[in-house]
């Protein structure tokens, strides 16, 4: 437990530090205006995955990811001086997919909400509640005597219908 609190303390600061660094130090100018979203690493510390998005798509997305698997000696170089490791880990940078869904799940539900109010006839549909179903009888189980009594087949209730009182059914 220990060793994975560790290495989750030192991914945050890889995150911090590489965010920094690439605001501050990094002359590159296809780096743009990156994001760093979280940083992965391995338990023996050897490699870092960095997750990163940027504002824009398609062109400035890949000379992004050009400039910074341009900048990554550099970086691990910094990286090795502010970190207090014996090695600084081996960098690799990946974009963030999982940034694009989001907004992907938020473009849905707002077009949701729009269509909602362009036909508020349609709400009297969606807002209705369900008809409630019946309550299930209790169940009855059949039982079958020795020969000896008079009665081949005697009902016994369920043990939530032998406690139910007489006027009142069985829930």
């Amino acid at each position: 437990m220990a060793l994975s609190h560790r290495v989750e303390r030192i991914a945050e600061q890889i995150r911090e530090e590489l965010s920094q660094i690439l605001a501050t130090e990094v002359s590159d100018p296809g780096v743009g205006l990156v994001t760093i979203t979280r940083v992965k690493v391995t338990a023996d510390l050897s490699l870092a995955r960095a997750y990163w998005t940027v504002l824009g798509e398609g062109k400035e997305r890949t000379d992004t990811a050009k400039a910074l698997n341009r900048a990554v000696p550099y970086l691990r170089h910094l990286l090795s001086q502010r970190l207090t490791l014996r090695r600084a880990p081996e960098l690799k940078f990946q974009y963030d997919e999982s940034v694009a869904a989001h907004d992907r799940i938020e473009r849905i539900i707002h077009d949701l909400h729009v269509e909602r109010e362009e036909h508020p006839e349609l709400n009297a549909l969606v807002d209705t509640p369900a008809e409630p179903t019946p309550a299930s009888p209790p169940a009855v189980k059949l039982t079958v005597l020795p020969a000896a009594s008079d009665a081949s087949a005697v009902p016994e209730q369920s043990p939530a219908a032998a406690d139910a009182k007489p006027d009142e059914p069985a829930q």
